[in-house]
């Protein structure tokens, strides 16, 4: 590439900052690199046990992942370079990986805040979301990212050098003399960052009125329970982070893009361009944190994963069951007039409740019957009761049964068993009392 070509794709901000911008980048890049890696390996974990609304978190990933690898290791190596190194050709295929990612995962967002809008707001709705509709709706954001991203290759725009020389994105000086470049900026400012942001808005808001809502109804009649203030404040959390990742990476760029074609392009100094897109790749970073960290779930199965990896899961003989619960088992013995209590043996991991009552949006549907926190727990309750001495009178009584009838357990066991069913769980309680031959004998009028 030859003459003006060349000095185009010259850095046009200081070497420090190339080099700042290189190691911001790098640490972006390996941060969104594990981030969305461990989002689908949990995805995948779980896959049989994976909603409709999480396919938006699976494809967020993927669009995020793909934003990592085509955008990432080409910045670095030419902010560190000081200078774009891959000429004119491989500049067009960053600018529209740049813009296709990028916009698949705000469309993504959108959609799964209207959809987590339905299942908390309107559960009537929101629980006929089936597999298919996250289909369809997950081709449609693509879609509409690809609509965008191929219009400046139609000549609705156009691709070109960033105004600090190292990287590739809309060409933002096109824009501020060209009508149609100006034309297809302002659309994109409306469809991709207006659109978008009050849809998201709109629907968290509606999300925490719902959950405030909801919480004083109950409370004016019972006092509001531990489970159900988690759910509120994990629904709380993902809501208001989900909304300040969003601003935080897109509102920068979006208003300087704006700026750039309406303002006076030259008094805009090339850092003014520089900021912004940092902010914009940092997306790929805030949203596998804000679903890791905050989703029980996922959280729970990536905390499970690291701990079985570390070696933590020593007595193995105890995880017998492959359920996606582990009963635990609870023991009081009562052994010639005292009790003895056995601490609790947990058999598995038992922080874990059912995968179903782990999401908050999909418990907040159950509100207020919502699923107990510790629900599919079997609780065994053994109580033996033998006596200090055995009598003569016992010890003629136990003579004179026939042997096959003392070849039988030793110990006869009475199970009582009280089972209940709320919001699609069952809940069972089983007590185990050991009852004397003898009681047993006396209480059916044997002699």
């Amino acid at each position: 590439m030859q003459g003006p070509d060349n000095r185009t794709f010259q850095s046009n901000i200081p070497v420090a900052a190339d080099i700042a911008v290189g190691v911001v980048y790098s640490l972006f890049g390996v941060c969104s690199l594990c981030g969305n890696s461990m989002l689908l390996y949990v995805s995948y974990k779980k896959k049989h046990l994976l909603k409709p609304a999480e396919f938006f978190i699976i494809n967020l990933a993927i669009s995020d992942l793909g934003m990592t690898v085509s955008l990432y290791p080409l910045a670095v190596t030419s902010s560190l370079a000081h200078r774009w190194l891959y000429g004119r050709t491989v500049c067009l295929i960053y600018a529209f990986c740049g813009v296709l990612f990028g916009i698949c995962s705000l469309t993504t967002l959108t959609i799964l805040s209207i959809v987590c809008c339905l299942k908390v707001c309107y559960p009537l709705h929101g629980n006929r979301f089936s597999y298919e509709h996250g289909r369809v709706l997950i081709a449609c954001a693509w879609a509409y990212a690809l609509v965008f991203a191929c219009s400046p290759l139609a000549y609705w725009g156009q691709y070109g050098p960033e105004p600090y020389g190292t990287a590739c994105c809309i060409d933002w000086a096109l824009s501020n003399h060209d009508s149609i470049a100006r034309s297809y900026i302002t659309v994109l400012f409306i469809a991709c960052y207006l659109l978008p942001c009050t849809i998201i808005i709109v629907s968290y808001t509606r999300i925490l009125l719902t959950v405030r809502d909801s919480r004083r109804a109950v409370e004016q009649h019972i006092s509001a329970q531990t489970h159900m203030r988690n759910i509120q404040t994990i629904i709380v959390k993902l809501s208001v982070a989900v909304c300040i990742g969003f601003f935080s990476a897109w509102s920068p760029y979006a208003f300087v893009s704006m700026w750039a074609a309406f303002g006076h392009f030259d008094d805009i100094p090339p850092m003014a361009f520089a900021v912004p897109a940092m902010f914009a790749k940092s997306s790929t970073l805030f949203n596998p944190l804000i679903y890791l960290l905050l989703k029980p779930n996922f959280r729970h199965l990536l905390w499970k994963d690291m701990s079985s990896l570390r070696g933590i899961c020593v007595h193995h003989f105890l995880c017998f069951s492959r359920c996606s619960y582990r009963p635990s088992l609870a023991l009081n013995l009562r052994h010639r007039g005292r009790s003895i209590s056995e601490p609790k043996v947990a058999v598995g991991s038992s922080y874990c409740p059912c995968e179903r009552c782990n999401d908050p949006f999909e418990q907040f549907k159950h509100y207020p019957h919502h699923c107990p926190i510790n629900v599919n727990t079997v609780q065994l309750s053994l109580q033996d009761t033998t006596e200090p001495e055995p009598d003569p009178e016992s010890s003629a009584m136990k003579e004179r049964r026939p042997k096959s009838q003392s070849m039988e357990g030793k110990k006869p066991v009475r199970v009582i068993v009280r089972g209940r069913k709320s919001s699609e769980i069952d809940s069972l309680e089983i007590t185990l009392e050991t009852v004397p031959a003898h009681g047993k004998s006396a209480k059916n009028g044997k002699p």
